[in-house]
């Protein structure tokens, strides 16, 4: 059983907290220094593999980072944040910044790696995490 100790109503909250200090933040610092964000994500379970997805909105796939260890998943993204402005215009007011997403959990059951696959379509990460098999019992022959 997968189990995210997070309610709704927490995770809510989280996210105007998180989108407030950001704000804030980006104001004041450099983008860099701003907190990573924690990705909403649903997980779903086939008897041979999980399929995650996580909002990532505004990420571009060569800026996303997985890593597999064991029964643990660890994402990383970031949308970079480009100024757009043509000649004789000024920026009056500005809401949309560069963000940066953080999120790791842990499965019940180890993943195989080198079966795992990802996919990044309109600013959702899909994970396919293949379940590791379990290993036949080895014979050991007694000398």
């Amino acid at each position: 059983m997968f189990v995210v100790p997070v309610s709704r109503d927490s995770r809510q909250f989280s996210r105007l907290f998180d989108d407030t200090v950001e704000r804030f933040l980006s104001t004041v610092a450099a983008p860099e220094a701003v907190a990573a964000r924690s990705p909403a994500l649903d997980v779903a379970e086939t008897e041979q593999a999980y399929t995650v997805k996580l909002e990532v909105p505004g990420v571009a796939k060569e800026d996303v980072k997985i890593s597999v260890e064991g029964r643990q998943v660890t994402v990383q993204a970031q949308s970079q944040h480009t100024e757009e402005k043509k000649d004789g215009e000024r920026i009056v007011y500005r809401e949309r910044s560069a963000a940066r997403y953080a999120r790791t959990f842990t499965l019940p059951v180890e993943v195989d790696q080198s079966e795992a696959a990802a996919k990044l379509d309109h600013g959702v990460l899909t994970l396919t995490l293949p379940k590791r098999s379990a290993r036949a019992a080895a014979q050991i022959t007694v000398n």
